[in-house]
C-alpha cells in the first residue's frame, strides 16, 4: 500500500477546510436586513405605510334630513381619499307601503351613490318622493365633504405668514356637522353644530318632537338646549324641566355630532 505524502495531506486539508468555509458562506440567509437596506430593496419605513396624506379626505359626513311626502330621508357617507365608499340611509319613509318601497329603493341608490360618486344618480321607479328625498340629503353629505376638505388643505398649506393669514386659516376651520338621528318616544331628535377653532359657535335642531304638546315643549325647551350646547362646548348639559325625553335625544344626537366633529 502507497503511504501519501506528508505535503499532500496538508494540502488536501487546506482545501477541505476553504470548502467547508465557502458552504457556510453560502447558507447566509438573503433576507438579512442589513444587506437588504445596502442593496435597497428592504419594506419601507414604517411612516411611509401609514399614508397620513390620504387620511385628510376620509371620514363620516351625514347629509341633512330632507322632507318628502311620505316622511324624511337623510344620507350619510363614509369617504376615503376623496371617493365616496360607502352610503347609507340614516332615515327613510316607514309604515305602511312605505317599508316595502323603501326597502326596495335604499339599496339601490346606496350603490349608485358609490358608483357615481355624485348626486347625479337615477331616480328608482316606484320611489320617486324616496329618490328625490335620497338625492337632497346625498348632495347636502357631499358638500359638507368637500367643505371639510376644503379646510383642511387651506389649514395646512398656511405656513409660518403674518397673523392676517393666521385668521384666515381659522375661518376657513368652521364647519358644520350634523350628528345621527336621536330616536324618542314622542319623535326623533337631530341636532346640528357649527365648529370654528375646535369650538362649538353654533347649534340648532334639525329634527324635535312636534304635534299636540310636544311643540310646546320642544319651543321651550330647544333654544334652552343650543345655548346650553354652545356654553358647554360639549354633550354635558343639563335636561330641561318637562322635556325629559327631548333633552335625552338632544344630547344623543349633540355626541353624535361632537364625535364627527373630532371632539
Amino acid at each position: 500500500m502507497r503511504k501519501s505524502h506528508p505535503i499532500r495531506r496538508v494540502v488536501l486539508a487546506g482545501a477541505a477546510t476553504v470548502s467547508g468555509i465557502v458552504l457556510l458562506l453560502s447558507l447566509k440567509p438573503a433576507t438579512d436586513p442589513a444587506s437588504a437596506q445596502a442593496a435597497g430593496v428592504g419594506a419601507p419605513p414604517a411612516a411611509s405605510a401609514q399614508g397620513g396624506a390620504q387620511a385628510a379626505g376620509s371620514g363620516t359626513v351625514t347629509g341633512d334630513a330632507a322632507q318628502t311626502q311620505y316622511g324624511a330621508v337623510q344620507v350619510r357617507l363614509t369617504v376615503s381619499n376623496g371617493k365616496i365608499t360607502q352610503a347609507e340611509a340614516v332615515q327613510a319613509p316607514k309604515g305602511g307601503q312605505s317599508d316595502q318601497i323603501t326597502a326596495n329603493a335604499v339599496p339601490k341608490l346606496n350603490q349608485a351613490a358609490v358608483a357615481a360618486g355624485s348626486a347625479d344618480i337615477d331616480a328608482v321607479s316606484g320611489a320617486t318622493y324616496t329618490s328625490k328625498g335620497y338625492k337632497e340629503s346625498l348632495q347636502s353629505a357631499i358638500d359638507k365633504a368637500k367643505a371639510s376638505a376644503g379646510s383642511s388643505q387651506g389649514s395646512g398649506s398656511q405656513g409660518s405668514g403674518s397673523q392676517g393669514s393666521g385668521q384666515g386659516s381659522g375661518a376657513a376651520q368652521a364647519r358644520t356637522v350634523t350628528g345621527s338621528v336621536a330616536q324618542t318616544q314622542y319623535g326623533p331628535v337631530q341636532v346640528r353644530i357649527t365648529v370654528a377653532g375646535g369650538k362649538i359657535t353654533k347649534a340648532e335642531t334639525v329634527q324635535a318632537p312636534s304635534g299636540g304638546r310636544s311643540t310646546d315643549i320642544t319651543g321651550n325647551a330647544v333654544p334652552k338646549l343650543n345655548q346650553a350646547a354652545v356654553a358647554a362646548g360639549s354633550a354635558d348639559i343639563d335636561a330641561v324641566s318637562g322635556a325629559t325625553y327631548t333633552s335625552a335625544g338632544y344630547k344623543e344626537s349633540l355626541q353624535s355630532a361632537v364625535d364627527q366633529a373630532g371632539g
